[in-house]
């Protein structure tokens, strides 16, 4: 569905015509001079483990998070009543669409395979994992690429790394709120419930984190909560094509200069990346419009403790470390664009996130209004679920959000009024709004906001649609 430029602003006024964009923090994130030209990697890339005294420090592989170590506890005259955290799943494969073609790099995930099984009403069944596998009479494994053969994993698929990560992240989050909430030892859906999105990882994350968050629960089965893929407003997936369109227009469309610029001004980078690749300088999948597949792949293979790559058929063409750092400041730039810097990225945020957030603020009124017992909410999701989050809080330093980032929102009462606390990274999230850094907020405050910038639900489904 085309939708033209003048009616993408005119939806938009129906819905956001209030939200204003307030740019980023200059650094050298959002920097491009500094991103083609300057070293080393924005953080870590090469391991889960951050060092204590440098915990809070970007780590792609395993991002800081709420932990008993770096707790802030507030004022004793603030009572916490309600939790809701969303994060991104932990570490995994790379995407099948993001693995080179000339490549050798193979991936063990036995025994960390999805696990499907439980009960049914005849009684307990069999529980089933999986294990990828190749055979050499099937003809097409020779056109998926060699990373394939000898792995046992599906693309992507949550490593064994990335089910311990989960682990210690549900620990984590059960040392410091489980007694602050009266959360039990095993998972009752009436306190707390847990959300994930069609895409097995996130199931497999829950895995891990309801392991080490509730650890005394049964061993059948725990029930997750997921919408429907025709209209998750999780991943999302819900159709707004005025919100894809406003994204294009910034970025391949007529004012995408900037977005234009960065790749122009990696030309020679790509070259090199191809050359080891084997990927053409005119193929069609996205290798050349962002540096998502290269960023993905690298990354991965650098979180494992794996090598970078080389070309299988020259071994002389190898991508190097300050190459791969200069991938990781460029994806990080792009991120930083896309829902930040942008003057229209404030409202595209909005708009493909709205659901999301309008879900989030029924929760929240629902226990202003003293109607919902629920303590605990808990949702896995993906970057592209964190990416306009961040966009629509308008968070004052925009990076590509790591494995196991989250976004914690604190509901807090005192006496007749209630306050909201987000955290991000484990601390009070800054923003770049008149909010400031959101650090008991008054919720009514914080409704504002969601309302000047979302209206409705069906002032939503409006902008979005234009019906």
């Amino acid at each position: 569905m085309l939708i033209s430029a003048s009616a993408v602003f005119a939806a938009i006024t129906l819905v956001t015509g209030e939200i204003v964009h307030y740019a980023p923090a200059a650094t050298n994130i959002n920097n491009l001079t500094f991103v083609l030209n300057g070293s080393g990697a924005p953080g870590i890339f090469n391991s889960s483990f951050t060092p204590p005294a440098l915990y809070g420090t970007y780590n792609w592989c395993n991002m800081p998070h709420v932990r008993q170590q770096e707790y802030r506890v507030p004022s004793k005259d603030l009572t916490l009543i309600y939790v809701e955290v969303i994060q991104r799943h932990h570490k995994r494969t790379p995407y099948g669409s993001n693995t080179f073609f000339k490549e050798d790099i193979p991936w063990s995930c036995d025994g960390s395979g999805p696990v499907y099984g439980g009960t049914s009403p005849q009684g307990e069944v069999s529980p089933v994992q999986w294990q990828a596998f190749t055979d050499t009479q099937n003809p097409w494994t020779t056109t998926i690429g060699p990373g394939f053969v000898g792995s046992t994993c599906q693309f992507p698929q949550i490593t064994s790394d990335g089910l311990e990560d989960s682990v210690v992240h549900g620990s984590d989050l059960r040392s410091v709120y489980a007694s602050r909430l009266g959360l039990g030892s095993t998972f009752d859906t009436s306190e707390a419930q847990i959300r994930v999105t069609n895409n097995d990882i996130t199931s497999q994350v829950a895995s891990g984190l309801l392991a080490g968050l509730f650890p005394h629960s049964p061993s059948q089965y725990s029930a997750a909560k997921i919408q429907s893929s025709t209209f998750d407003s999780l991943e999302p997936t819900y159709s707004c094509p005025v919100a894809s369109a406003l994204r294009s227009g910034y970025t391949t469309g007529s004012s995408g200069q900037q977005w234009q610029a960065h790749l122009t001004g990696a030309a020679s980078l790509y070259a090199k990346l191809d050359a080891v690749s084997g990927i053409s300088p005119n193929d069609n999948a996205g290798w050349h419009t962002s540096f998502d597949h290269y960023y993905d792949n690298l990354s991965a293979k650098q979180c494992h403790g794996k090598p970078l790559p080389c070309n299988v058929n020259d071994t002389s063409l190898c991508v190097t470390q300050d190459e791969a750092n200069t991938v990781f400041r460029l994806g990080n730039w792009e991120y930083s664009y896309q829902f930040r810097d942008a003057p229209a990225s404030a409202q595209y945020s909005a708009l493909s996130y709205g659901v999301w957030v309008l879900e989030l603020r029924s929760h929240l009124q629902a226990k202003v209004d003293g109607t919902s017992q629920l303590k605990y909410f808990h949702n896995i999701a993906h970057d592209g679920s964190m990416s306009p989050l961040l966009g629509f809080l308008q968070v004052d330093e925009m990076v590509w959000p790591g494995m196991g980032s989250e976004v914690v929102f604190e509901l807090y009462k005192s006496k007749s009024e209630y306050f909201i606390r987000v955290l991000w990274g484990g601390q009070p999230m800054k923003t770049s709004t008149p909010l400031g850094v959101l650090d008991m907020i008054p919720i009514s405050s914080f409704f504002s906001y969601i309302e000047s910038a979302i209206g409705s639900p069906s002032d939503l489904f409006t902008a979005c649609t234009g019906a």
